[in-house]
């Protein structure tokens, strides 16, 4: 009897090493060991996402479609957003619908562009989104922009551009470049601009309104902010 009432207890602090129970709408769930959610890559990052342009600002237009960039730019926004989230990152989105950050008047873009620079404070990383466009039909591929003399900015251009080039598989691969935005310039932490793609060019017009483009984009920039903090923090 004793050695039978010692074998199920050693059987039972096995399962209890191994499984919790978790009660989830009612019912109880029960989760191994190895299913436990782990802190992702980015947990503790803050992410300032901007998807640029919105409200009175369209931004570029697409050349077949008609559609605005800045719509494109809020959806892969939120695609970001949910990107990041899922590597443990903080999010602040500096916007979540179609408005732009100023009010009608004077130096209404200006205004606007501070809105983003400020709603970044706090923040570790600060990401402009945006489509580009060109007379060239021809010109394609993302590009991502840093502000000149910023180390670490160009440090995470680098990373982010090398992951699109990877990733999206671009005809023609391009390499990250100065850029004098203002959303950069003003910033205290390391800030980029990225172009995810010409909404001029046909074929990459039309994989910019796919969703599943968008979530490529989306994942492609998260890898590279991911490889940005290994080498900033010399991992």
């Amino acid at each position: 009897m004793g050695k039978k009432v010692l074998w199920l207890g050693g059987l039972l602090l096995c399962a209890v090493a191994v499984f919790m129970v978790v009660t989830h709408q009612g019912k109880d769930v029960i989760v191994t060991e190895n299913e436990r959610k782990l802190p992702g890559p980015l947990a503790g990052v803050t992410v300032c996402v901007d998807p640029g342009h919105g409200g009175y600002d369209g931004g570029a237009v697409g050349r077949d479609s008609g559609e605005l960039e800045k719509a494109i730019n809020l959806q892969l926004g939120k695609a970001l957003e949910t990107a990041l989230k899922a590597q443990g990152a903080d999010v602040i989105l500096t916007r979540e619908k179609d408005i732009a950050l100023s009010d009608p008047g004077a130096e209404r873009k200006r205004r606007d562009l501070k809105a983003r620079v400020d709603a970044a404070q706090g923040a570790d990383v600060f990401l402009s989104l945006h489509m580009n466009e060109y007379p060239d039909r021809a010109q394609s591929g993302p590009q991502v922009f840093y502000t000149a003399d910023d180390a670490q900015s160009r440090l995470l251009a680098g990373a982010i551009q090398q992951s699109m080039n990877a990733n999206l598989a671009p005809m023609r691969p391009r390499s990250a470049h100065t850029g004098d935005y203002y959303v950069l310039r003003e910033q205290s932490l390391p800030a980029v601009l990225i172009e995810c793609g010409f909404l001029s060019n046909a074929e990459e017009e039309q994989k910019l309104l796919s969703a599943d483009y968008q979530q490529l984009c989306a994942q492609s920039i998260v890898n590279g902010l991911i490889e940005y903090l290994h080498l900033a923090n010399g991992a």
